[in-house]
């Protein structure tokens, strides 16, 4: 892969990331939870969301290693569900709305996918464009799922937390406790059993196989 193609990488990355946590953040303002607006990270601008680490050398590094992996985090929004009527069920609201937008994109560039054989000829610009498409596809549905895993940090354990009942409050405190253990193990050794998931939800979406 040449520079060129790690950089559209890397952007599409970076973007789907930040409209990934603006979306979280603008929920919560939606549902009464002003903090995300205060810190001023309801923005498109990818400057104040960006990790260095996490939205860059990840990224690249999985990317020019060929890993066959591609993900990356940005700055967390950050949130209170407790300044919401009701901070449970807003708890697993706000969580959703990242992963729904990601999913929410990667289906508007599924039906471009499919509606540009009968609306542009084969060139070799049209095959460019589709392959951007394609990465968009893959880089938003890889996003969605990978942040419903119930695993602190990512946006599933917000939802699994508001399903399990108080009693439950012993695991939650050892999930949260061992969360970056856990999360690691899940990127080494986890991926592989959800990649299949993936590879069916992204055929159903564009009717093209990885």
């Amino acid at each position: 892969m040449d520079i060129s193609q790690t950089i559209i990488y890397i952007v599409i990355l970076i973007m789907s990331i930040v409209v990934h946590e603006v979306a979280h953040g603008y929920v919560a303002d939606r549902l009464g939870d002003k903090t995300a607006r205060y810190a001023g990270r309801l923005t498109l601008n990818p400057l104040p969301h960006i990790d260095f680490f996490g939205s860059i050398v990840v990224p690249a590094v999985l990317i020019l290693s060929q890993s066959g992996f591609l993900i990356g985090w940005a700055k967390p929004v950050p949130f209170n569900p407790h300044n919401t009527s009701n901070p449970k069920k807003s708890g697993a609201i706000i969580a959703l709305a990242g992963p729904a937008v990601n999913i929410s994109i990667a289906i508007i560039f599924s039906i471009f996918l499919r509606l540009m054989p009968y609306v542009a000829p084969a060139t070799e610009m049209t095959s460019d464009i589709a392959s951007v498409f394609i990465t968009i596809v893959i880089t938003n549905l890889v996003l969605a799922i990978f942040n419903l895993v119930p695993i602190p940090p990512l946006d599933g354990h917000h939802v699994l937390y508001a399903i399990l009942p108080d009693r439950f409050n012993t695991l939650k405190y050892y999930l949260s406790k061992y969360s970056l253990v856990l999360l690691m193990a899940f990127i080494l050794f986890g991926w592989e059993y959800i990649s299949p998931l993936f590879v069916v939800v992204f055929k159903i979406f564009t009717g093209l196989q990885l």
